[in-house]
């Protein structure tokens, strides 16, 4: 059985949906025992230089699989995109590191577009959506630049972001039924890793 560290924030957690709802545990289920129970090590709001004090705190060992979703919250938080290149490649090559530096075993996600929820009525949706390619421009980058996988999962939550089935109570979070879209993508990808 191979094992699997899932690091990011609210949308790795799975805020508001039950544990067994959020995309790595959902992406557990889809392998039927061929993945073991993910660690996850992300928190609600928590940006990059946030999950990269939390990974050196947890004294983490080495994975078969690796999954980073990070970088919403450096949006939110208006932080430059130059900055967030450096932390997220730092946070990529960690991720690296965690996959017995097996860069081929570490898949990158996009970051989804909280703009398109019912959330962020009022807001400027157009700004926040080129904000957030922006940010996925640099993630992909660095996927390529390190050799490891990248996951879009982003175009296909714009057009599920303001339906109500996808959302989770506070209209801003993904329901389970949209993180299972996630995980059928990144059990796909395990899959072709490890050819199960």
């Amino acid at each position: 059985m191979k094992t699997y560290l899932a690091l990011g924030d609210s949308y790795t957690i799975g805020e508001q949906v039950l544990v067994e709802e959020n995309f790595p545990n959902q992406t557990v289920a889809l392998l039927n025992g061929k993945l073991s129970i993910p660690q996850i090590i992300a928190t609600t709001g928590w940006t990059t230089d946030e999950l990269d004090a939390a990974i050196t705190a947890a004294n983490i060992t080495t994975f078969d699989i690796v999954s980073l979703l990070i970088g919403v919250n450096n949006q939110y938080s208006e932080r430059t995109v130059n900055n967030f290149e450096i932390e997220f490649e730092h946070l990529v090559q960690r991720a690296i590191a965690f996959a017995n530096n097996n860069s081929t075993h570490v898949v990158v996600l996009s970051i989804p577009d909280w703009g398109v929820t019912p959330f962020a009525e009022g807001r400027d949706s157009k700004k926040i959506a080129t904000e957030i390619d922006a940010y996925n421009l640099v993630c992909k980058m660095a996927a390529q630049k390190f050799n490891t996988n990248f996951i879009d999962i982003t175009t296909a939550q714009r057009l599920d972001g303001n339906k109500e089935e996808f959302l989770a109570a506070d209209k801003l979070h993904p329901s389970g039924k949209e993180y299972k879209k996630w995980a059928e993508r990144l059990a796909e990808k395990i899959n072709e890793i490890h050819s199960f």
